[in-house]
């Protein structure tokens, strides 16, 4: 946006400069601050949280809120639901997004672009118009007749083909140099032998974006599990969240939103720690060479 020329004034750098920390710094504060305030809020005592005036720092650090919301609103029970439906979640989703995009990518089949067009049309409706037809399948699976409700299928199986991500990875393997399949085809590899031994180990990249997807979209999804988990000990962290704070069984606010905290941390954790797979994974197969 500003040539070189520009920036070797000292003056118009120092402008440039200063904008520039500005905005950082104005953009992080307001992504950041309310996390911040989530995390602190927990720290205080009740009577500190409803005060008044608010703080900025609390006065005195208390981690009994965490511990309770631990122990006391069961959050440890309800976290390993979360990680055991969003890991089983993640592995279903992967073995159906792969294997329709390689087949979309590289097998042809008849009426492939149609069926691929049909996927990618899928995106274009509200997460919402669908709920009413997804609770009707999985209360009553067609063919089989089996009631998937408080089931982790009922979970798993809706997500199972995601649009996007077949979209993503079948953009990567088009990016596949034929040659290489060829080679393999050649020294006598099946196509599932292909898949497995020469386009995945090529394609971690992606997947790793699509996995880190898959995880997230599971880990913080709320209405739909809603629906479909209602009894209390199969539900999700943040459905379990939900219904604590509307029960008659009053909850502390600094407790509540420590299990908030709780539950927000490991999606934190998981982008900082692949932050970098996530940015080179999306830029993956987009420019051929």
């Amino acid at each position: 946006m500003i040539s070189a020329q520009e920036l070797a004034r000292p003056r118009n750098r120092r402008v440039y400069y200063a904008v520039l920390t500005l905005t950082i710094v104005l953009f992080v504060a307001v992504f950041v601050f309310p996390l911040y305030w989530m995390a602190s809020s927990a720290l205080e005592t009740p009577r500190e949280f409803a005060a008044a005036t608010p703080t900025l720092l609390p006065k005195s650090v208390h981690l009994s809120a965490y511990r309770d919301a631990w122990t006391q609103m069961d959050i440890a029970h309800f976290f390993l639901n979360t990680v055991y439906y969003a890991a089983g979640g993640w592995f279903i989703q992967m073995a159906v997004d792969v294997c329709a995009a390689y087949s979309l990518s590289r097998l042809r089949p008849v009426l492939g672009k149609f069926v691929f067009g049909a996927m990618l049309a899928s995106l274009m409706l509200p997460a919402a118009a669908l709920l009413v037809p997804l609770y009707l399948t999985v209360n009553d699976l067609p063919i089989l007749h089996l009631n998937l409700l408080n089931t982790p299928w009922a979970l798993w199986l809706p997500g199972a083909a995601n649009a996007f991500n077949i979209y993503v990875l079948r953009r990567f393997f088009d990016q596949i140099p034929g040659d290489i399949l060829d080679a393999a085809a050649i020294d006598g590899a099946s196509r599932l032998q292909v898949l497995l031994r020469v386009v995945l180990p090529l394609s971690r990249p992606v997947l790793a974006v699509v996995s880190i997807f898959s995880v997230v979209g599971m880990w913080k999804d709320f209405l739909w599990p809603l629906l479909v988990l209602q009894d209390p000990d199969r539900q999700t962290l943040s459905v379990a969240l939900h219904r604590l704070s509307t029960s008659t069984t009053q909850v502390p606010p600094t407790e509540m939103i420590a299990g908030l905290t709780i539950a927000a941390v490991p999606m934190i954790v998981l982008f900082l720690v692949f932050q970098r797979h996530i940015l080179g994974g999306l830029s993956a197969g987009a420019l051929k060479g």
